[in-house]
Protein backbone atom coordinates (compact mmCIF):
# COMPACT_ATOMS: atom_id res chain seq x y z
CA UNK A 1 0.00 0.00 0.00
CA UNK A 2 0.94 3.47 -1.10
CA UNK A 3 2.63 5.63 2.09
CA UNK A 4 0.17 9.00 2.28
CA UNK A 5 2.07 12.04 3.64
CA UNK A 6 0.26 14.85 5.01
CA UNK A 7 1.01 18.12 5.10
CA UNK A 8 0.96 21.13 7.70
CA UNK A 9 0.99 24.85 5.93
CA UNK A 10 3.33 27.29 7.77
CA UNK A 11 3.37 30.34 5.81
CA UNK A 12 0.67 32.01 7.94
CA UNK A 13 3.12 32.30 10.96
CA UNK A 14 6.04 30.51 11.20
CA UNK A 15 7.29 31.68 7.93
CA UNK A 16 6.90 35.04 8.12
CA UNK A 17 8.13 34.91 11.75
CA UNK A 18 11.54 33.71 10.06
CA UNK A 19 11.38 35.91 7.25
CA UNK A 20 9.62 38.96 7.70
CA UNK A 21 10.13 39.41 11.60
CA UNK A 22 6.33 38.70 11.97
CA UNK A 23 4.95 40.89 10.05
CA UNK A 24 2.44 39.56 8.47
CA UNK A 25 -0.79 41.39 8.98
CA UNK A 26 -4.20 39.80 8.89
CA UNK A 27 -4.97 41.71 5.44
CA UNK A 28 -2.30 40.65 3.86
CA UNK A 29 -3.97 37.14 4.67
CA UNK A 30 -6.95 37.99 2.84
CA UNK A 31 -6.20 36.24 -0.62
CA UNK A 32 -4.06 33.81 0.40
CA UNK A 33 -6.01 31.84 3.46
CA UNK A 34 -8.64 30.99 1.27
CA UNK A 35 -6.22 28.98 -1.49
CA UNK A 36 -4.27 27.82 1.60
CA UNK A 37 -7.84 26.29 2.72
CA UNK A 38 -8.81 24.90 -0.82
CA UNK A 39 -4.99 22.82 -1.21
CA UNK A 40 -5.73 19.88 1.00
CA UNK A 41 -3.37 20.59 4.12
CA UNK A 42 -3.91 18.89 7.41
CA UNK A 43 -3.86 22.42 9.38
CA UNK A 44 -2.84 25.84 8.87
CA UNK A 45 -0.23 27.33 11.49
CA UNK A 46 -2.01 30.86 12.25
CA UNK A 47 -1.16 32.01 15.33
CA UNK A 48 0.91 31.44 18.42
CA UNK A 49 4.99 32.12 19.34
CA UNK A 50 5.88 35.25 18.47
CA UNK A 51 2.95 35.94 16.25
CA UNK A 52 0.58 36.60 18.98
CA UNK A 53 2.99 38.98 20.36
CA UNK A 54 3.80 40.94 17.79
CA UNK A 55 0.45 41.26 17.08
CA UNK A 56 -0.25 43.09 20.29
CA UNK A 57 3.16 44.96 20.56
CA UNK A 58 3.76 46.42 16.99
CA UNK A 59 0.49 45.39 14.80
CA UNK A 60 -2.09 46.40 16.96
CA UNK A 61 -3.76 43.76 15.67
CA UNK A 62 -6.17 41.88 18.72
CA UNK A 63 -4.96 37.97 18.06
CA UNK A 64 -8.18 36.68 19.03
CA UNK A 65 -9.64 39.12 16.54
CA UNK A 66 -7.56 37.78 14.06
CA UNK A 67 -8.50 34.05 14.75
CA UNK A 68 -11.99 35.00 14.53
CA UNK A 69 -11.45 37.01 10.99
CA UNK A 70 -9.66 33.74 9.57
CA UNK A 71 -12.17 31.53 10.89
CA UNK A 72 -14.27 33.23 8.26
CA UNK A 73 -11.55 32.82 5.41
CA UNK A 74 -10.72 29.23 5.78
CA UNK A 75 -13.96 27.18 6.46
CA UNK A 76 -12.31 23.49 5.18
CA UNK A 77 -9.16 23.28 7.53
CA UNK A 78 -8.22 23.25 11.14
CA UNK A 79 -6.61 26.40 12.31
CA UNK A 80 -3.35 26.17 14.00
CA UNK A 81 -3.02 27.68 17.84
CA UNK A 82 0.79 27.24 18.81
CA UNK A 83 1.79 27.88 22.57
CA UNK A 84 4.67 27.86 24.88
CA UNK A 85 3.49 25.35 27.26
CA UNK A 86 2.78 26.81 30.39
CA UNK A 87 4.41 30.43 29.29
CA UNK A 88 1.70 30.43 26.16
CA UNK A 89 3.26 33.22 24.21
CA UNK A 90 6.05 34.64 26.25
CA UNK A 91 8.69 33.98 28.40
CA UNK A 92 6.80 34.22 31.50
CA UNK A 93 5.05 31.18 33.54
CA UNK A 94 1.25 31.61 34.14
CA UNK A 95 -0.89 30.14 36.48
CA UNK A 96 -3.22 26.78 35.54
CA UNK A 97 -6.01 28.84 35.35
CA UNK A 98 -4.83 30.82 33.17
CA UNK A 99 -3.57 28.69 30.95
CA UNK A 100 -7.34 26.61 31.61
CA UNK A 101 -9.21 29.57 30.00
CA UNK A 102 -6.72 30.27 27.74
CA UNK A 103 -7.91 26.87 26.02
CA UNK A 104 -11.31 27.75 26.39
CA UNK A 105 -10.88 31.10 23.99
CA UNK A 106 -9.27 28.95 21.93
CA UNK A 107 -11.95 26.57 21.23
CA UNK A 108 -14.42 29.61 21.38
CA UNK A 109 -12.56 31.51 18.47
CA UNK A 110 -12.78 28.72 16.43
CA UNK A 111 -9.23 27.09 16.73
CA UNK A 112 -9.48 23.18 16.08
CA UNK A 113 -5.47 22.49 16.29
CA UNK A 114 -3.34 22.80 19.22
CA UNK A 115 0.52 22.35 18.61
CA UNK A 116 2.71 23.18 22.28
CA UNK A 117 6.22 22.66 23.11
CA UNK A 118 8.36 23.17 26.21
CA UNK A 119 11.52 25.03 25.71
CA UNK A 120 13.39 22.27 27.36
CA UNK A 121 11.32 19.94 27.01
CA UNK A 122 9.74 19.32 30.42
CA UNK A 123 6.66 17.89 30.25
CA UNK A 124 5.30 18.65 33.58
CA UNK A 125 4.99 21.93 31.62
CA UNK A 126 2.98 20.56 28.81
CA UNK A 127 0.63 18.44 30.87
CA UNK A 128 -2.53 21.09 31.64
CA UNK A 129 -2.03 23.22 28.58
CA UNK A 130 -1.99 19.78 26.53
CA UNK A 131 -5.39 18.45 29.20
CA UNK A 132 -6.84 21.83 28.98
CA UNK A 133 -7.42 21.42 24.94
CA UNK A 134 -8.20 18.09 24.65
CA UNK A 135 -10.96 18.53 27.31
CA UNK A 136 -12.91 20.93 24.57
CA UNK A 137 -12.31 18.74 21.74
CA UNK A 138 -9.14 20.32 20.34
CA UNK A 139 -6.73 18.31 18.82
CA UNK A 140 -3.62 18.90 20.19
CA UNK A 141 -0.02 17.28 18.98
CA UNK A 142 2.89 18.09 21.73
CA UNK A 143 6.26 19.31 20.34
CA UNK A 144 9.51 17.28 21.61
CA UNK A 145 12.74 20.80 20.66
CA UNK A 146 15.45 18.82 18.90
CA UNK A 147 18.99 19.89 19.71
CA UNK A 148 22.92 18.56 19.62
CA UNK A 149 24.36 17.44 22.72
CA UNK A 150 25.55 14.54 24.12
CA UNK A 151 22.56 14.20 27.04
CA UNK A 152 19.97 14.89 24.28
CA UNK A 153 20.17 11.13 22.87
CA UNK A 154 17.39 9.06 21.04
CA UNK A 155 17.04 7.39 24.37
CA UNK A 156 16.06 10.84 25.73
CA UNK A 157 13.70 11.93 23.28
CA UNK A 158 12.16 7.99 22.98
CA UNK A 159 11.53 8.59 27.06
CA UNK A 160 9.95 12.02 26.41
CA UNK A 161 7.45 10.89 24.13
CA UNK A 162 6.27 8.18 26.36
CA UNK A 163 5.71 10.76 29.18
CA UNK A 164 3.64 12.65 26.49
CA UNK A 165 1.45 9.72 25.10
CA UNK A 166 0.61 8.94 29.11
CA UNK A 167 -0.92 12.57 28.82
CA UNK A 168 -3.23 11.54 26.52
CA UNK A 169 -2.07 13.36 22.67
CA UNK A 170 -2.97 13.24 19.23
CA UNK A 171 0.00 12.90 17.72
CA UNK A 172 3.78 14.63 18.12
CA UNK A 173 6.27 16.64 16.09
CA UNK A 174 9.62 16.91 15.90
CA UNK A 175 10.13 20.78 16.44
CA UNK A 176 13.93 21.54 14.92
CA UNK A 177 13.83 25.43 15.12
CA UNK A 178 17.84 25.67 14.37
CA UNK A 179 17.61 23.37 11.91
CA UNK A 180 19.95 21.53 13.05
CA UNK A 181 18.64 17.85 12.32
CA UNK A 182 20.90 15.28 9.69
CA UNK A 183 19.83 12.51 7.50
CA UNK A 184 22.03 10.42 9.66
CA UNK A 185 20.07 11.40 12.84
CA UNK A 186 17.12 10.90 11.49
CA UNK A 187 17.63 7.33 10.87
CA UNK A 188 17.73 6.52 14.42
CA UNK A 189 15.70 9.30 16.16
CA UNK A 190 12.85 8.41 14.03
CA UNK A 191 12.56 5.24 14.74
CA UNK A 192 12.54 5.19 18.54
CA UNK A 193 9.65 8.13 18.03
CA UNK A 194 7.31 6.05 16.28
CA UNK A 195 8.19 2.83 18.66
CA UNK A 196 7.74 5.61 21.57
CA UNK A 197 4.40 6.59 20.20
CA UNK A 198 3.15 3.64 19.02
CA UNK A 199 0.05 3.97 16.09
CA UNK A 200 0.09 7.77 16.85
CA UNK A 201 1.19 10.17 13.76
CA UNK A 202 4.41 12.08 13.95
CA UNK A 203 5.48 15.15 12.22
CA UNK A 204 8.18 16.48 11.43
CA UNK A 205 8.80 20.61 11.72
CA UNK A 206 12.25 21.78 10.83
CA UNK A 207 14.25 24.98 9.47
CA UNK A 208 16.55 24.81 6.96
CA UNK A 209 19.57 26.67 8.41
CA UNK A 210 21.98 24.27 7.66
CA UNK A 211 21.00 24.00 4.43
CA UNK A 212 19.95 20.22 4.98
CA UNK A 213 16.23 21.16 5.95
CA UNK A 214 14.40 19.63 2.50
CA UNK A 215 16.94 16.19 2.56
CA UNK A 216 15.81 15.79 6.10
CA UNK A 217 12.13 16.54 6.01
CA UNK A 218 12.23 13.82 2.99
CA UNK A 219 14.34 11.06 4.72
CA UNK A 220 12.40 11.83 7.91
CA UNK A 221 9.11 10.52 5.58
CA UNK A 222 11.38 7.18 4.67
CA UNK A 223 11.57 6.47 8.40
CA UNK A 224 8.22 6.72 9.30
CA UNK A 225 7.57 10.80 9.60
CA UNK A 226 3.49 11.05 8.59
CA UNK A 227 3.46 14.71 8.45
CA UNK A 228 5.32 17.74 7.17
CA UNK A 229 5.52 21.05 8.07
CA UNK A 230 6.12 23.09 5.10
CA UNK A 231 6.11 26.69 3.80
CA UNK A 232 4.72 28.35 0.58
CA UNK A 233 7.95 28.93 -1.70
CA UNK A 234 8.08 32.47 -1.48
CA UNK A 235 8.29 31.77 2.06
CA UNK A 236 10.72 29.02 2.40
CA UNK A 237 14.30 27.85 2.94
CA UNK A 238 16.76 30.51 4.71
CA UNK A 239 15.61 30.58 8.70
CA UNK A 240 12.34 29.12 6.97
CA UNK A 241 11.08 25.96 6.45
CA UNK A 242 11.21 23.22 3.51
CA UNK A 243 9.13 24.71 0.42
CA UNK A 244 5.68 22.63 0.02
CA UNK A 245 5.91 22.60 -4.08
CA UNK A 246 8.97 20.66 -3.66
CA UNK A 247 8.45 18.45 -0.98
CA UNK A 248 5.13 17.63 -2.98
CA UNK A 249 7.30 16.77 -5.77
CA UNK A 250 9.72 14.56 -3.85
CA UNK A 251 7.39 12.89 -2.30
CA UNK A 252 5.88 11.77 -5.36
CA UNK A 253 8.65 10.83 -7.39
CA UNK A 254 9.59 8.62 -4.33
CA UNK A 255 6.34 6.97 -4.94
CA UNK A 256 4.44 8.19 -1.49
CA UNK A 257 1.04 9.85 -2.03
CA UNK A 258 1.09 13.45 -1.41
CA UNK A 259 -2.35 14.92 -2.32
CA UNK A 260 -2.08 18.43 -2.64
CA UNK A 261 -3.49 21.01 -4.64
CA UNK A 262 -0.02 22.66 -5.99
CA UNK A 263 -2.02 24.77 -8.71
CA UNK A 264 -3.54 26.85 -5.68
CA UNK A 265 -0.27 27.00 -3.86
CA UNK A 266 1.52 28.16 -6.76
CA UNK A 267 -1.10 31.48 -6.63
CA UNK A 268 -0.36 31.74 -2.97
CA UNK A 269 3.15 31.95 -4.01
CA UNK A 270 2.82 34.57 -6.57
CA UNK A 271 0.57 36.69 -4.14
CA UNK A 272 3.48 36.71 -1.78
CA UNK A 273 5.81 37.81 -4.42
CA UNK A 274 3.96 40.61 -4.77
CA UNK A 275 3.47 41.46 -1.62
CA UNK A 276 6.95 40.59 -1.06
CA UNK A 277 8.16 43.00 -4.01
CA UNK A 278 6.24 46.01 -2.73
CA UNK A 279 7.01 46.07 0.75
CA UNK A 280 10.68 45.61 0.78
CA UNK A 281 10.45 42.25 1.87
CA UNK A 282 12.65 39.07 1.71
CA UNK A 283 11.88 35.94 -0.16
CA UNK A 284 13.74 32.79 1.02
CA UNK A 285 16.38 31.45 -0.53
CA UNK A 286 18.58 27.78 0.28
CA UNK A 287 22.05 28.49 2.32
CA UNK A 288 25.09 26.77 2.58
CA UNK A 289 26.14 24.77 5.35
CA UNK A 290 27.77 26.05 7.69
CA UNK A 291 29.44 23.47 10.45
CA UNK A 292 29.98 26.38 12.71
CA UNK A 293 26.21 26.78 12.95
CA UNK A 294 26.10 23.21 14.69
CA UNK A 295 28.43 24.89 17.95
CA UNK A 296 26.51 27.78 18.29
CA UNK A 297 23.18 26.44 17.52
CA UNK A 298 21.52 30.02 17.16
CA UNK A 299 19.27 31.08 14.91
CA UNK A 300 19.72 32.70 11.95
CA UNK A 301 17.28 35.39 12.77
CA UNK A 302 18.82 36.26 16.08
CA UNK A 303 22.15 36.51 14.61
CA UNK A 304 21.04 39.21 12.48
CA UNK A 305 19.06 40.95 15.29
CA UNK A 306 22.45 40.68 17.39
CA UNK A 307 24.50 41.98 14.39
CA UNK A 308 22.37 45.01 14.66
CA UNK A 309 22.70 45.02 18.57
CA UNK A 310 26.53 44.67 18.82
CA UNK A 311 27.25 47.67 15.88
CA UNK A 312 25.29 49.72 18.50
CA UNK A 313 28.16 49.19 21.04
CA UNK A 314 30.92 48.55 18.54
CA UNK A 315 31.20 45.20 18.71
CA UNK A 316 30.27 44.24 15.21
CA UNK A 317 33.40 42.68 14.48
CA UNK A 318 33.32 40.11 17.94
CA UNK A 319 30.07 38.45 16.51
CA UNK A 320 32.26 34.91 15.67
CA UNK A 321 33.72 35.80 19.05
CA UNK A 322 30.83 35.70 20.98
CA UNK A 323 29.16 32.88 18.77
CA UNK A 324 32.28 30.60 20.17
CA UNK A 325 31.80 31.57 23.67
CA UNK A 326 28.21 31.17 23.51
CA UNK A 327 28.62 27.37 22.37
CA UNK A 328 30.97 26.85 25.86
CA UNK A 329 28.36 28.74 27.63
CA UNK A 330 25.67 26.37 26.28
CA UNK A 331 27.69 23.15 26.85
CA UNK A 332 28.53 24.94 30.84
CA UNK A 333 24.32 25.79 31.60
CA UNK A 334 23.75 22.08 30.83
CA UNK A 335 23.02 22.22 27.15
CA UNK A 336 19.93 24.02 27.25
CA UNK A 337 18.15 23.95 23.67
CA UNK A 338 18.35 27.22 21.93
CA UNK A 339 15.52 28.10 21.62
CA UNK A 340 13.56 31.33 22.84
CA UNK A 341 13.99 32.38 25.77
CA UNK A 342 17.21 30.14 26.46
CA UNK A 343 18.43 31.21 23.17
CA UNK A 344 18.43 34.99 24.25
CA UNK A 345 19.92 33.93 27.71
CA UNK A 346 22.62 32.44 26.58
CA UNK A 347 23.93 34.83 23.71
CA UNK A 348 22.95 37.64 26.07
CA UNK A 349 25.67 35.98 28.70
CA UNK A 350 28.20 35.21 26.04
CA UNK A 351 28.32 38.82 25.34
CA UNK A 352 29.04 39.33 29.30
CA UNK A 353 31.27 37.52 29.42
CA UNK A 354 33.18 38.40 26.26
CA UNK A 355 33.59 41.58 27.53
CA UNK A 356 34.70 40.49 31.33
CA UNK A 357 37.23 39.16 30.17
CA UNK A 358 38.61 42.27 28.11
CA UNK A 359 38.59 44.18 31.79
CA UNK A 360 40.29 41.78 32.95
CA UNK A 361 37.52 39.87 35.44
CA UNK A 362 36.65 36.40 35.22
CA UNK A 363 33.60 34.93 33.12
CA UNK A 364 30.30 35.09 35.07
CA UNK A 365 31.26 37.89 37.02
CA UNK A 366 27.86 39.36 35.80
CA UNK A 367 25.00 37.00 35.69
CA UNK A 368 21.60 37.91 34.81
CA UNK A 369 18.38 37.21 36.90
CA UNK A 370 16.96 35.20 34.52
CA UNK A 371 20.28 32.66 33.91
CA UNK A 372 20.44 32.40 37.63
CA UNK A 373 16.41 31.15 37.69
CA UNK A 374 17.53 28.79 35.03
CA UNK A 375 20.02 27.38 36.65
CA UNK A 376 17.99 26.64 40.00
CA UNK A 377 15.58 24.73 38.06
CA UNK A 378 12.83 27.78 37.88
CA UNK A 379 12.53 26.99 33.96
CA UNK A 380 12.16 23.10 34.34
CA UNK A 381 14.33 20.26 34.36
CA UNK A 382 17.68 20.62 32.83
CA UNK A 383 18.96 17.81 30.68
CA UNK A 384 22.40 18.15 31.75
CA UNK A 385 24.94 18.93 34.67
CA UNK A 386 26.07 22.43 35.24
CA UNK A 387 29.44 22.31 36.82
CA UNK A 388 29.02 22.19 40.56
CA UNK A 389 31.50 25.39 41.38
CA UNK A 390 29.85 27.04 38.35
CA UNK A 391 26.47 26.18 39.75
CA UNK A 392 27.38 28.15 43.22
CA UNK A 393 29.08 30.90 41.19
CA UNK A 394 25.47 31.87 39.11
CA UNK A 395 23.11 30.57 42.10
CA UNK A 396 24.69 32.06 45.05
CA UNK A 397 23.66 29.50 47.19
CA UNK A 398 20.26 29.86 46.74
CA UNK A 399 17.92 26.85 46.76
CA UNK A 400 17.26 24.57 43.94
CA UNK A 401 13.78 24.82 42.78
CA UNK A 402 12.44 21.20 42.21
CA UNK A 403 8.50 21.97 41.69
CA UNK A 404 6.77 22.19 38.65
CA UNK A 405 7.75 25.95 37.64
CA UNK A 406 3.66 26.60 36.83
CA UNK A 407 2.73 25.46 40.05
CA UNK A 408 4.72 27.76 41.91
CA UNK A 409 1.97 30.90 40.67
CA UNK A 410 -0.64 31.14 42.42
CA UNK A 411 -4.17 31.80 40.54
CA UNK A 412 -4.44 35.28 39.27
CA UNK A 413 -7.89 35.78 37.31
CA UNK A 414 -9.55 36.63 40.47
CA UNK A 415 -6.77 39.00 41.38
CA UNK A 416 -6.57 40.49 38.00
CA UNK A 417 -10.27 40.92 37.47
CA UNK A 418 -10.20 43.00 40.79
CA UNK A 419 -7.48 45.39 39.72
CA UNK A 420 -7.37 45.91 36.38
CA UNK A 421 -11.21 44.93 35.61
CA UNK A 422 -14.21 45.04 34.35
CA UNK A 423 -13.27 43.20 30.92
CA UNK A 424 -15.32 42.88 27.62
CA UNK A 425 -14.74 39.49 27.78
CA UNK A 426 -12.60 36.69 28.86
CA UNK A 427 -10.32 37.50 25.86
CA UNK A 428 -9.46 40.88 26.74
CA UNK A 429 -8.99 39.12 30.49
CA UNK A 430 -6.49 37.16 28.86
CA UNK A 431 -4.77 40.57 27.65
CA UNK A 432 -4.87 41.95 30.07
CA UNK A 433 -2.53 38.71 32.08
CA UNK A 434 -0.27 38.34 29.04
CA UNK A 435 0.25 42.23 28.98
CA UNK A 436 0.69 44.94 31.29
CA UNK A 437 -1.63 47.84 30.77
CA UNK A 438 -0.04 50.00 28.37
CA UNK A 439 0.82 47.78 25.97
CA UNK A 440 -3.32 46.38 26.54
CA UNK A 441 -3.94 49.93 26.29
CA UNK A 442 -2.72 50.45 23.12
CA UNK A 443 -3.85 47.48 21.53
CA UNK A 444 -7.80 48.29 22.18
CA UNK A 445 -7.05 51.67 20.98
CA UNK A 446 -6.26 50.76 17.66
CA UNK A 447 -9.61 49.65 17.06
CA UNK A 448 -10.89 46.77 14.90
CA UNK A 449 -8.51 44.72 12.25
CA UNK A 450 -8.08 46.44 8.75
CA UNK A 451 -8.62 43.35 7.15
CA UNK A 452 -7.98 45.00 3.65
CA UNK A 453 -4.34 45.10 2.23
CA UNK A 454 -3.68 48.71 1.97
CA UNK A 455 -0.49 50.09 0.86
CA UNK A 456 -0.70 53.80 1.72
CA UNK A 457 2.45 54.67 0.61
CA UNK A 458 1.78 53.56 -3.29
CA UNK A 459 -0.39 55.21 -5.51
CA UNK A 460 -3.13 53.17 -6.77
CA UNK A 461 -2.56 54.40 -10.42
CA UNK A 462 1.36 52.76 -10.21
CA UNK A 463 -0.22 49.63 -8.74
CA UNK A 464 -3.04 48.75 -11.24
CA UNK A 465 -0.47 49.03 -14.04
CA UNK A 466 1.68 46.99 -12.06
CA UNK A 467 -1.45 44.04 -11.34
CA UNK A 468 -2.24 44.30 -15.34
CA UNK A 469 0.97 42.78 -16.21
CA UNK A 470 0.18 39.95 -13.40
CA UNK A 471 -3.43 38.70 -14.89
CA UNK A 472 -3.41 35.80 -12.38
CA UNK A 473 -3.15 38.49 -9.29
CA UNK A 474 -5.97 40.69 -10.23
CA UNK A 475 -8.54 40.06 -7.64
CA UNK A 476 -6.06 41.32 -5.13
CA UNK A 477 -8.00 43.92 -3.14
CA UNK A 478 -5.99 47.16 -2.70
CA UNK A 479 -6.96 50.47 -0.87
CA UNK A 480 -4.97 53.68 -1.26
CA UNK A 481 -5.41 54.56 2.37
CA UNK A 482 -4.33 58.21 1.86
CA UNK A 483 -7.78 58.79 -0.59
CA UNK A 484 -9.61 56.19 1.49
Amino acid sequence: MTKAVKFIDVTLRDAHQCLWATRMTTGMMRELAPRLDNAGFEAIDLVGGAVFDVCVRFLREDPWERMRILNRWVTKTPLIIHTRGQCMFTFEFFSDDVVALAAERFAANGMRYHTVYDPLNDTRNLKIPIQSARALGIHTVPGLVYTVSPVHTDAYYAKKAKELVAFGIDGLFIKDPSGLLTPERVATLVPKLKAAIGDLPLQMHTHCLSGLGPYVALQSVQHGVDVLHTATSTLANAASHPATENMVRDCLRRGYNADLDLAQIAEVAERLAYIAEVEGKPTGAPVEYDEFHYHHQVAGGMISNLKVQLEGVGMASRIEEILEEAGRVRAELGYPIVVSPFAQYIITQSVLNVTARDQGRERYDNVPNEVRLYARGGYGEIAGEIEENLYDKITRGAEPIKDRPGALVPPSLDTLRKKRGPFASDDDLLLAAFYDDSQYSALKAAGSIDTEYGLAETPLLTLLKEVAHRPSIKSFHFIDKKKA
